[in-house]
């Protein structure tokens, strides 16, 4: 099945072409795309700074209308609309893998789940480290949306926790009074979602902490500050087994309006006619700006 697909090879721009969609296998589904996120790391596949991927793996937030269903899946039907992690959901049809999809009630811009679930995995991949922690104090590295739904996950997870200290100075009008630009002492869970070198560079990690990186960056260190403390370091993946638990924890949360996410998307753009403008927009940030 020939379909249009937009892509970029990482010279500055996206292009529109055809790609060859297989048929889906009896785990799989095929999606009709009605959305697709406009990622921070598609931008920076498009200037160069990451990948590029292959056709077949281009765009990732979906959110579609079921086509076809596999013979062996069974929870989902022809007509379902569902928030997808799989690809390329820049595609007007993809196939979707069984575990990487979540049905949802309607094609509403809210129902983007992915990223909303890149935060609740932050904590939930993490959970049983996190829950051995009594009276944490939690640092978060940088204010954006995954700092939000992290914040957020640390409540809703019941973690044993005394303060969250939140450093950054976007998103203000989201926090409210809880961001800081300077801080103090060490903490038990440092959650870094920034490009801040804190954690190799100053003495904020409890002996034994936990450091969750959320975060591309580059760093030059001799990890002098760390091997005496017997950290742990992990790194949340959208492509473990736990995420798509964190997909499904992500709809009921945005079913049932328990989670502010009305700030998230500020603009939607059309396939046909604006989608050029769609990349260009999430290059440039232009203000009051956050995806399309």
């Amino acid at each position: 099945m020939k379909v249009r697909l937009l892509h970029t090879s990482g010279h500055g721009k996206f292009e529109e072409t055809t790609w060859d969609k297989p048929d889906i296998g009896p785990e799989e589904i095929e999606v009709k795309n009605i959305m697709t996120g406009v990622c921070r790391s598609d931008i920076d596949m498009m200037t160069g700074n990451f990948g590029p991927l292959p056709l077949n793996m281009q765009g990732h937030e979906g959110l579609g209308q079921v086509t076809k269903v596999g013979t062996y899946l069974t929870g989902v039907k022809v007509g379902d609309f569902v928030a997808t992690r799989g690809e390329p959901a820049y595609a007007d049809y993809y196939n979707v893998r069984k575990k990487e999809f979540v049905v949802v009630p309607e094609a509403d811009p809210k129902y983007i789940l992915e990223p909303i679930a890149c935060g609740v995995n932050l904590i939930y991949q993490n959970l049983e480290l996190l829950k051995n922690k009594n009276a944490a104090r939690v640092l978060i590295l940088g204010s954006g949306f995954l700092a939000w739904v992290a914040y957020n996950a640390i409540t809703r997870f019941h973690l044993n926790v005394t303060d969250i200290v939140v450093v950054g100075n976007s998103n203000k009008e989201l926090w409210g009074n809880r961001l800081v630009s300077e801080y103090s002492g060490a903490f038990d869970i440092v959650i870094d979602l920034s490009s801040r070198t804190d954690v190799f560079d100053k003495p904020i990690v409890k002996n034994e902490a936990v450091i969750i990186f959320g975060a591309q960056k580059q760093v030059t260190t001799d990890f002098s500050n760390l091997p005496w403390k017997a950290c742990t370091m992990v790194f949340p993946s959208p492509r473990t087994a736990k995420f798509h638990m964190a997909m499904i924890i992500a709809e009921s949360w945005v079913r049932l309006n328990s989670l502010d996410i009305g700030s998230f998307w500020t603009k939607e753009y059309d396939r046909d006619t604006e989608w050029q403008q769609a990349f260009e927009d999430g290059m440039k940030r232009p203000e009051n700006y956050s995806r399309g």
